[in-house]
């Protein structure tokens, strides 16, 4: 157990009970204690393997290469349509844990040995992601904007990609695209402060 990450679990939340015996099953299995994201994950030589974290309904593993792992359960769940390799596991009360500590220790172990043997889940590029018009219009007409958006790491560009494709409205999609047009050119993401 790594002290650092004891107040994530000493907080009082209604899952303190289940991210406790899920902090067991983790560490059980041996893997490395960290706190990334505010949240305690789990790695295996360096490399992230399995997170906890709570939500309003439930609590949850996060397998960081999920989408690779055999499922034979099928438990795992894909977050949202945007997730592309992590997925979870979700318990709405310790009960539920408790009743699958094998099973879940068992995702854990495959989680491992999809980390030892290096294999990446493929995630799709940059370009194959959606660019709504607005924002395509912008680039056209602002080349400097389209040079320092290109110069974004691939992930800040695909979060600036959902971010401006996900309003129904052209409006609200403009908006967001203006509002965002300093971030770009100071080379920051959607959450860079």
């Amino acid at each position: 157990m790594n002290p650092e990450v004891d107040w994530f679990f000493n907080k009082d939340t209604k899952w303190q009970e289940a991210y406790s015996e899920l902090r067991t099953f983790v560490l059980d299995c041996g893997l490395t204690e960290k706190l990334k994201w505010g949240c305690p994950c789990y790695m295996f030589q360096e490399n992230n393997v399995v997170l906890i974290h709570g939500f309003k309904n439930y609590c949850a593993l996060l397998f960081m290469q999920g989408a690779l792992m055999k499922d034979s359960e099928g438990i795992l769940i894909q977050q949202t349509e945007n997730v592309q390799a992590a997925r979870q596991i979700r318990f709405a009360n310790i009960q539920e844990i408790l009743n699958k500590e094998l099973i879940i220790k068992a995702y854990i172990k495959e989680a491992i040995e999809i980390e030892k043997s290096g294999l990446k889940f493929e995630l799709k590029k940059t370009s194959e992601f959606k660019m709504p018009e607005e924002f395509q219009q912008v680039l056209a007409e602002m080349p400097e904007l389209k040079i320092a958006f290109e110069t974004l790491t691939p992930g800040r560009q695909r979060g600036y990609l959902l971010f401006f494709s996900a309003p129904k409205q052209a409006k609200t999609r403009e908006a967001r695209i203006e509002k965002y047009v300093p971030h770009i050119f100071a080379g920051k993401g959607l959450e860079d402060k």
